[in-house]
């Protein structure tokens, strides 16, 4: 879905940059020093899993991250350096979901699949640096990039396998992205809107090993995920 709406992302642009001169809305609009806003988005979230090295007695044959689709809701505020520069503050709440599928062989050959859903809703807080190109029309295209702290609000840190019916991945609270990505906006008669791609991964591991059958053939975890968010701002 998110490449299918990237590819008419990329092809609104190009028609864009074929219009002949129009009237420009929001004129004034660079010369705030501060706006504000509000964001609606899905997202694609996944995991970058790295495996231990292979052991003789070991009978998983294989771990697959099954990505899944989510939504996210946000608030938007900028601070203006220049027209072509800004600090953008975007608190984020985003519910996402990654399946963890493993695969085990036992010695008769016979194979069993264990699956287990990894629910997350965090509370993003990225800092990003925007920089926009000379408008054209009422269109312009930018890039952002920049550093996210987020908190799992629905984190099993805690949870003591010991205590459960199943084992489950136990993945830390808090965790730190990069992130990068375009976008277009499109200076409307009242407000501002734009169109973003972007892609968020993680800085560090966010596995905890707690010796358990699923949790101990994985060396380290590292959350990522892609975002398609529509903006309005004014």
């Amino acid at each position: 879905m998110i490449r299918v709406l990237s590819f008419f992302l990329l092809l609104s642009t190009t028609t864009l940059f074929a219009q002949p001169p129009k009237v420009k809305h929001l004129q004034r609009f660079d010369t705030k020093r501060v706006h504000f806003g509000f964001s609606l988005g899905i997202n694609s979230a996944s995991f970058a899993l790295h495996r231990k090295p292979f052991q003789i007695a070991d009978s998983l044959s294989q771990i697959d991250v099954v990505d899944q689709s989510g939504f996210n809701l946000g608030i938007v505020s900028e601070f203006h350096i220049n027209k072509y520069f800004g600090i953008r503050f975007l608190p984020t709440l985003v519910f996402g979901q990654r399946n963890l599928d493993f695969q085990f062989i036992n010695a008769q050959g016979e194979s069993t699949l264990i699956q287990r859903q990894v629910e997350s809703t965090y509370l993003d807080f990225p800092i990003l640096l925007k920089y926009r190109s000379a408008r054209l029309n009422n269109f312009a295209a930018y890039f952002i990039g920049g550093i996210k702290y987020s908190v799992d609000l629905a984190s099993n840190e805690d949870v003591k396998n010991e205590d459960i019916v199943e084992s489950i991945i136990k993945l830390k609270r808090n965790t730190t992205s990069a992130e990068v990505g375009i976008g277009t906006d499109f200076f409307l008669p009242y407000f501002k809107f734009a169109i973003e791609l972007k892609m968020s991964y993680g800085l560090d591991d966010v596995l905890i090993p707690d010796q358990t059958e699923l949790s101990t053939p994985i060396d380290r975890i590292i959350p990522k995920m892609f975002f398609l968010t529509f903006l309005f701002e004014g």
